[in-house]
């Protein structure tokens, strides 16, 4: 029986989520019992008002650049399901035929579809398969190994913490602190140490919101680097708290879903500033480390569009109330499996880094998570000329 694909996009934007949109589009062609494919426009609220775009007919030329395009293409949202858009939505999947619905997004999107499902059986209508596409750069999707998303944030962050390095390298007179995104998880944060090629190179130091944060500590290893080395970066996490659990700067805004962080590296800098006497600044990348292009990470813009196809293909073959998970191969050679994963598991639930991902002082990360996190990055980052380091050309 032909039936058409819904695709949502929820949530956050990364650089390769229009890349799952690709390859649920591209996978589709191979299949004459899908109609066609929608898009729907800004993300959840556009299903219940109709909003749909039929990507079947988009030109190949325009559709090969949603491989390289930022954000997304069809727009998405953190709307707020009522109960009155539960019951709406069976006579919207019957009137424009969609048996196939692909939610691109992390754990509160699949939560909404996953309940989006259960309004359609409960109103007869039990064709829909409900099948995942995972998304954020925060890598804190529960069970798959890693998300598509968190390979370019990782790259943008270890390339940028490069690149300040070499500058503060250049003129070592203050300590700058620049901050991640990842809420509650520490993932990208992490991934700022995949920047180092030799020892004394930035990040100097990690602090991640897995673990209570200690401003005297943090103050105490600060001075200790820049009595040594002159110039210090540190990265942290805009999630940090106290011991308590209470964050380090209050939240400026929050609803049920989102938190709208203090400017953490500016308190911290402050702090330096304040309490040490040395000169300081903050760096607070923002959604440049979501939306850049430039630094996206090839190998994860090849699972995102492996993640699309293989929703679709998991859809057809009757699957539903599930999500698409990656599992790494074994072996020395970097290389993943899909699995479906019941979307009851990675419904609002939160992953972490785990203990041994973080050093024991908790200001650092550990080999075990640079290895991990490596292949997901793409190209080895480039080696930058440094003189005095080596002391080159010296009699």
């Amino acid at each position: 029986m032909t039936g058409n694909v819904l695709v949502v996009h929820g949530g956050g934007p990364t650089p390769v989520m229009n890349a799952s949109l690709y390859g649920v589009i591209m996978e589709s062609r191979k299949h004459p019992e899908i109609g066609c494919v929608y898009g729907v426009l800004g993300g959840m609220e556009g299903i219940f008002k109709e909003r749909f775009v039929n990507l079947t007919q988009v030109d190949d030329s325009v559709l090969s650049k949603l491989l390289e395009t930022p954000g997304t293409a069809i727009g998405s949202s953190r709307y707020p399901v009522t109960e009155e858009d539960y019951e709406k939505t069976p006579e919207i999947m019957k009137k424009y035929n969609i048996r196939y619905i692909l939610p691109n997004g992390g754990n509160g999107t699949m939560d909404t579809c996953g309940k989006i499902y259960q309004a359609c059986v409960k109103e007869g209508y039990s064709d829909l398969r409900v099948v995942g596409i995972p998304k954020t750069i925060d890598n804190d999707l529960a069970v798959t190994d890693h998300t598509p998303g968190y390979g370019s944030a990782a790259r943008y962050m270890a390339a940028s913490v490069q690149e300040v390095g070499a500058d503060v390298r250049s003129l070592p007179i203050h300590v700058c602190v620049m901050e991640a995104l990842g809420r509650n998880a520490g993932w990208i944060t992490a991934a700022s140490a995949l920047a180092r090629k030799k020892k004394d190179d930035a990040p100097h130091l990690i602090y991640l919101p897995e673990r209570p944060f200690d401003e005297e500590q943090f103050l105490k290893d600060v001075k200790e680097l820049y009595d040594r080395l002159g110039g210090v970066v540190v990265v942290v996490s805009e999630g940090l708290k106290k011991a308590d659990g209470t964050p380090i700067v209050d939240p400026i805004f929050k609803t049920e879903r989102a938190v709208y962080y203090g400017d953490v590296s500016a308190h911290l800098a402050n702090l330096v500033i304040r309490r040490l006497g040395i000169k300081a600044r903050s760096e607070k990348p923002g959604l440049s480390g979501r939306a850049s292009i430039a630094w996206q990470s090839p190998v994860d813009r090849e699972e995102a569009v492996l993640a699309g196809a293989e929703a679709l293909k998991a859809a057809l073959e009757g699957h539903t109330g599930v999500m698409v998970g990656f599992k790494r191969r074994e072996g020395k050679e970097y290389g993943i499996d899909t699995f479906l994963i019941p979307i009851e598991q990675v419904m609002m639930v939160e992953k972490t880094m785990p203990d041994e991902f973080i050093s024991p002082g908790g200001n650092d990360v550990t080999e075990a998570f640079k290895k991990w996190c490596r292949p997901l990055i793409g190209p080895e980052l480039r080696d930058f000329v440094d003189f005095q380091a080596g002391n080159e050309g010296k009699e």
